[in-house]
C-alpha cells in the first residue's frame, strides 16, 4: 500500500527479472497489516532465506529490518515503493523498479548500525517534536506523496510550539527547547531531505540535530539546507554525535521512528546497536 504507485505491475516485473515463483528462487508474500512484515521476515530467516526484500516504503523497510536484527545469514534488500524512501536513497538503491530488481540479482552485502528509541528500532531517522507531528498528521491525511507531505508540513508549521526538554548526552546535561530533536542513523528523512548529510551507517554513532525554535527566517534556512545537503553549515541547527541520549520533556511531545508516529510521551531513550543488520544492495 506504500507510496502512490500501482501495485499490480510489480509481480509482472518480478517474473520478468527472476521468472515466475515456480521457476525462480523466490517467494512473494504480501503483508496483511501492521507488523506482519516483521513476522514474515523472521519466518524467512528461520527458513534459511539469504535475502528478505522489503517492497514498499520506509515503514515496510522498518518492519522487515526489525525481523532480521542480529541475523548472521539473512540480509535485507529493498525495492523502494514508498513516498520518501529514505534508507533506500541513502544506500543508493535505484528508485526505478526494473533497475532495483536487476541490482538484486548480484547484490553487495554489508552491515549497518541500527538506532533505537525506547527500545523500538529505527534504521533511518527518529525524533521528537515537529517532524513527529507531521508524521502523525500525514498518516491521517488520506493520501500519500510529496505534495500531501508538504501541505501537512505547512499547515502544522502555523500552530506548532516548542516544548522545554532536558537532554543528557556525552556526559553533558542540556536544558533547552525542542522544536525538532532528530536522531539520524542515515542522512535523510526521504525525498532527498537531508537532516544529517554527514551521517554514516557504520560509525557506531547517531547524528543528533537540535532546533530549539523555527521562526520564518530560520525555516527558510533549514528548508534550503535540507534540500542542498548543507544544513550543518547554515547554522540553522546544532549537531553532535551520540550513541546514547536520554530526553525528559516538560510536557508530552510526539515521537516518530522512520516516519511512523509512535505517540506522545515525556521520557525517551535513544541508543544504538552497532552493525546489527546485514543489508543487500
Amino acid at each position: 500500500m506504500a507510496g502512490t504507485g500501482r501495485r499490480a505491475e510489480f509481480p509482472v516485473l518480478l517474473a520478468r527479472h527472476f521468472g515466475t515463483e515456480s521457476q525462480g528462487d523466490y517467494v512473494l508474500r504480501p503483508t496483511e497489516g501492521p507488523g506482519h512484515a516483521t513476522e514474515l521476515a523472521r519466518e524467512a530467516a528461520r527458513a534459511g532465506c539469504r535475502v528478505v526484500v522489503a517492497v514498499g516504503g520506509d515503514g515496510t523497510v522498518n518492519e522487515v529490518g526489525q525481523g532480521l536484527l542480529h541475523q548472521e545469514n539473512t540480509a535485507m534488500g529493498i525495492v523502494p515503493r514508498g513516498s520518501g524512501n529514505g534508507l533506500a536513497r541513502h544506500l543508493k538503491v535505484p528508485l526505478n523498479l526494473s533497475r532495483a530488481l536487476r541490482r538484486l540479482r548480484e547484490p553487495v552485502f554489508s552491515r549497518m548500525d541500527v538506532g533505537r528509541v525506547n527500545g523500538r528500532p529505527f534504521f533511518c531517522t527518529a525524533g521528537l517534536g515537529f517532524d513527529a507531528r507531521v508524521s502523525q498528521m500525514f498518516a491521517q491525511a488520506g493520501s500519500r506523496g510529496l505534495s500531501t507531505y508538504m501541505r501537512v508540513t505547512l499547515s502544522e508549521y502555523q500552530t506548532f510550539k516548542s516544548v522545554p526538554v532536558v537532554v543528557e548526552t556525552n556526559g553533558v546535561k542540556l536544558e533547552t527547547n525542542c522544536y525538532v530533536l532528530a536522531f539520524a542513523n542515515a542522512s535523510q528523512y526521504g525525498n532527498n531531505a537531508y537532516i544529517a548529510p554527514d551521517a554514516n551507517l557504520q560509525d557506531g554513532l547517531l547524528d543528533m540535530c537540535l532546533m530549539d525554535a523555527l521562526p520564518p527566517w530560520r525555516a527558510v534556512q533549514v528548508v534550503l539546507g535540507m534540500a542542498l545537503g548543507t544544513l550543518p553549515r547554515t547554522g540553522g541547527a546544532a549537531y553532535s554525535h551520540t550513541s546514547h541520549t536520554t530526553v525528559r520533556a516538560a510536557a508530552p511531545i510526539g515521537c516518530h521512528a522512520d516516519g511512523d508516529y509512535l505517540g506522545h510521551g515525556t521520557e525517551f531513550e535513544f541508543d544504538l546497536l552497532p552493525l546489527a543488520l546485514e543489508v543487500a544492495v
